[in-house]
């Protein structure tokens, strides 16, 4: 299984609601309506099409438990951290918890994609300041971790399809 995680706020349930219905790139003016979206508390489970006649499981544990996602990350396919690169007040708890996760030994051997969203909002980070924020040559150099990094917007679709490929890539091919 994927797991979807980060702080609240940061975007994840409609991001999961987006890759639920995106099925190619041709498609991304005809995202439509925003879907309206709460702060998740506890998880959502949902199917997301990776290829044809081909689906995942994505897991959302809401940012509200991070207390408790170590008991989460046992056994995934796939890890899936999200940040808001919009909210500069938030990154530095959002790199204090994802170093948190990685130092899990659960996940060591997991493929991990940092996605950094919002990436459309007027105030956001480039992806150049966020890694140099966070520290992610150091956090690479420091790691047996395969990271992967994505700038996405899930609002109006920008990365969605990468998403895709990724999460199709990790996941085990039956």
């Amino acid at each position: 299984m994927c797991l979807v995680i980060g702080p609240t706020g940061v975007g994840k349930t409609l991001l999961l609601k987006r890759l639920q219905n995106f099925h190619s790139v041709k498609e991304i003016d005809k995202l439509g309506e925003i879907p309206s979206t709460i702060p998740t508390v506890g998880t959502n489970l949902v199917n997301v099409p990776i290829g044809k006649k081909q689906e995942t499981v994505i897991r959302e544990v809401g940012g509200c438990m991070c207390p408790i996602w170590n008991s989460y990350l046992k056994d995934l396919t796939a890890l899936i951290f999200v940040i808001d690169i919009s909210n500069t007040l938030q990154i530095a708890a959002s790199c204090i918890q994802f170093l948190t996760v990685l130092n899990n030994t659960a996940v060591q051997n997991t493929p991990i994609l940092l996605l950094l969203n919002k990436s459309d909002q007027p105030l956001a980070l480039s992806r150049f300041e966020v890694e140099s924020l966070i520290r992610i040559d150091d956090i690479r150099q420091n790691t047996k971790h395969q990271i992967s990094i994505l700038e996405i917007s899930a609002f109006n679709g920008k990365g969605l399809t990468e998403v895709i490929e990724w999460v199709h890539q990790a996941s085990p091919k039956s």
